[in-house]
């Protein structure tokens, strides 16, 4: 004989009809922590990667040329827009540039000291090829971002001159030194876009870079 009576401590029989719900513990994610986070921790550690390498790079191209010269200039340009090329096929994210010039300062800052007086000009070359990019049909276009690269070396490089002039304007013949070795590092940025590209291409057979 059934009887319809509970057994002590039972959860009441449900409703007929009534929705189920869930207990909050079982419930999938806390409010607040279905958001997903702009940058990954792994986007990061790739930017902060490459920011690195193009100053190691750097020290390494000039204790193997000898210090400054018209060769290690143009080498150390050139490993740096290659690197930024990469990094930039590589993540395909709006402000990639941004965020890499600003750790390549900090990186800078860290290892030699320096990097403070570049700060502005770096923000603001980093800042204008952004738009650009941006106006060229974003990080899915491939010619928008070998674009704004090039326009980041030239900005970056006009704002350094501008620094150097504040500090050496009463001094033409050091302006005039300064000059030349923006324009030959210029050259080696140049020289970096048509060499990055074809490293791009064996990266993405090795399938390290996709599309």
């Amino acid at each position: 004989m059934k009887t319809n009576a509970s057994r002590p401590g039972a959860p009441p029989p449900p409703v007929p009809g009534a929705p189920v719900l869930s207990p909050p513990a079982l419930s999938g994610t806390a409010p607040g922590r279905g958001r997903a986070r702009y940058w990954a921790v792994r986007e990061l550690v790739t930017v902060g990667v490459f920011a690195a390498l193009t100053k190691v790079s750097s020290l390494l191209v000039a204790l193997m040329g000898g210090g400054m010269n018209p060769l290690t200039l143009v080498l150390k340009n050139l490993v740096f827009t290659v690197l930024a090329l990469v990094l930039l096929f590589k993540l395909r994210k709006p402000g990639t540039l941004l965020l890499f010039t600003l750790v390549n300062v900090l990186v800078s800052m860290l290892l030699m000291g320096g990097g403070f007086f570049l700060l502005p000009s770096m923000l603001a070359a980093g800042l204008a090829a952004e738009g650009i990019i941006l106006l060229l049909g974003g990080y899915r276009n491939e010619m928008a971002l070998v674009a704004g690269i090039a326009c980041y070396d030239i900005l970056f490089k006009a704002g350094s001159f501008g620094v150097s002039w504040l500090f050496v304007r009463e001094q033409p013949e050091l302006l005039w030194f300064t000059g030349v070795v923006v324009a030959i590092g210029y050259v080696g940025a140049l020289a970096g876009l048509p060499v990055g590209l074809r490293f791009l291409r064996e990266l993405r057979h090795a399938g390290i870079v996709h599309e």
